[in-house]
């Protein structure tokens, strides 16, 4: 399995960012998917996650703010980022979870996203 993210960057507080990640090597429309982040001396969090039925689910701190979704043709998920603020500064990585089970252990190389003031 190989994940590869991009769409990361430097953006003003307030501006927004989309983030992808291409999966290979695996089914990727019976995956669920993820997208964690990790901010200097900080542990990683997850940010979003969305089932291969498209549920989804968010950390509090980005509610309302960011979108993840997913194109199984393509097969690559997606994070929308908008209303970005100097606390979303960090190494996003994207995530896959095998199939029918809830280890989640495939992991992209990360994409540094920095918000300035």
């Amino acid at each position: 399995v190989q994940l590869v993210e991009s769409g990361g960057g430097l953006v003003q507080a307030g501006g927004s960012l989309r983030l992808s990640c291409a999966a290979s090597g695996s089914d990727f429309s019976i995956t669920t998917m993820g997208w964690y982040r990790q901010a200097p001396g900080k542990q990683r969090e997850l940010v979003a996650r969305i089932s291969s039925e498209g549920n989804t689910n968010y950390v509090d701190s980005v509610k309302g703010r960011f979108t993840i979704s997913r194109d199984n043709a393509k097969s690559t998920v997606y994070l929308q980022l908008n209303s970005l603020e100097p606390e979303d500064t960090a190494v996003y990585y994207c995530n896959l979870c095998r199939p029918y089970t809830t280890l989640c252990d495939f992991w992209g190389q990360g994409t540094q996203v920095t918000v300035s003031l």
